[in-house]
């Protein structure tokens, strides 16, 4: 094996020192000096890193301060795939291997919620300064999965946060089963689009919401059965239609929904309470539109049932690995940007929504590196 790098370039969080400044917190490409492997260890070669995109834009909340924990030095990024290059094990079976890191701590198997005090890797918390925008980075080898066969290092990476949250949402929380009518609201983010994808597989009758019209078009090319926009006050009403058309003359709890996969919040029972059977469910993973769910006597009555939902288990996340290989899924990426001087075209990109799926940046390894306020 060729000799190892001393040093690795790494994107870390520095509070800005300009008043004018766009965030609170810069991104500088710096070069770290990579410390000898611990027990336990393993060190990554990190090929491609996702820039989250969608509800969970973790990296853009640390540039605006807006995310507990942050810790100056630390540095960026959950996700990371690329290839273990060494191990403080001799003749370690992962030596050499495609593997991607596991991105939150303190949740191990429970079926309910976390174990302890659950973490995400990057940029702060009880972690730091553990991230994944770096050439090179030690972790323990409990703490990364091998790569499934038929993705690429920037496919795999894009994955682990996106995917282990719909995955708890879609197959945990909701339960989806083949046949079933799912909803899942404002398709084009990471987790909304993994969580369409996991559906078909599934074989149910998937449905979308989006403030996009050419989202929604997208969402239909992947096999959604239909969308609308929800920009429009009788949204309810036009996917109402759309359940009773695909129905073909059926009625009752055969052409309605049976499970919601709810990004937004807000009125989000009152929206749907027509369309959804008596006993489906609403699983919240997030509020990006309102921080309040309106929960009345009418959904007790129908025995609806709302359910919050938030990433999940090492456990699921190993499932969740398991079903993309199974089923051949490949992650959806909107952007590739080349190398880690390019993370501030992805915060621009994240700010515009634009985007339909994930942001991946593409790791350059040289040795000709040196430190950058990007």
């Amino acid at each position: 094996m060729a000799s190892l790098p001393s040093h690795t370039q790494a994107v870390t969080v520095q509070k800005s020192r300009s008043t004018s400044a766009t965030y609170a917190n810069d991104a500088l490409l710096e070069e770290k000096r990579i410390q000898p492997l611990n027990e336990g260890q393993v060190l990554v070669k990190i090929n491609a890193a996702w820039l989250i995109a969608g509800f969970l834009n973790l990296q853009l909340w640390i540039r605006k301060a807006q995310y507990p924990g942050i810790v100056q030095g630390s540095i960026f990024g959950a996700d990371g795939a690329g290839i273990v290059v060494a191990s403080s094990e001799r003749n370690d079976a992962l030596l050499n291997k495609r593997v991607f890191l596991v991105p939150m701590r303190g949740w191990e198997s429970d079926s309910r919620a976390p174990e302890s005090s659950f973490t995400i890797i990057g940029g702060g918390g009880a972690m730091a300064p553990l991230g994944t925008f770096a050439q090179y980075v030690a972790v323990e080898r409990d703490q990364v999965i091998q790569s499934p066969d038929h993705l690429s290092d920037e496919e795999i990476s894009v994955f682990p946060v996106g995917g282990v949250t719909a995955w708890r949402a879609v197959v945990v929380n909701a339960q989806v089963k083949k046949g079933d009518n799912v909803l899942i609201t404002g398709i084009g983010g990471g987790v909304a689009l993994v969580a369409l994808q996991i559906c078909l597989a599934l074989g149910a009758n998937v449905y979308v919401t989006s403030g996009h019209e050419d989202k929604i078009r997208k969402a239909v090319e992947l096999g959604a059965k239909g969308g609308v926009n929800y920009k429009a006050d009788n949204w309810p009403s036009q996917l109402e239609a759309k359940l009773k058309e695909a129905g073909g003359g059926k009625k009752g709890d055969d052409i309605l929904l049976t499970s919601v996969i709810d990004s937004g919040g807000g009125d989000i029972m009152g929206k749907v309470g027509r369309t959804l059977r008596k006993g489906g469910k609403v699983v919240v993973y997030g509020m990006t539109a309102n921080p309040k769910i309106t929960f009345t006597m009418r959904e007790v009555l129908k025995n609806q049932q709302l359910l919050g939902s938030t990433m999940g288990s090492h456990k699921d996340l190993i499932d969740a690995t398991q079903f993309l290989a199974e089923h051949r899924i490949v992650p959806i990426i909107s952007h590739t940007l080349d190398g880690l001087e390019s993370v501030e075209d992805g915060f621009q990109l994240l700010e515009g929504g634009s985007h339909f799926g994930k942001v991946v940046i593409r790791i350059r390894h040289r040795s000709d590196t040196h430190a950058a306020r990007l």
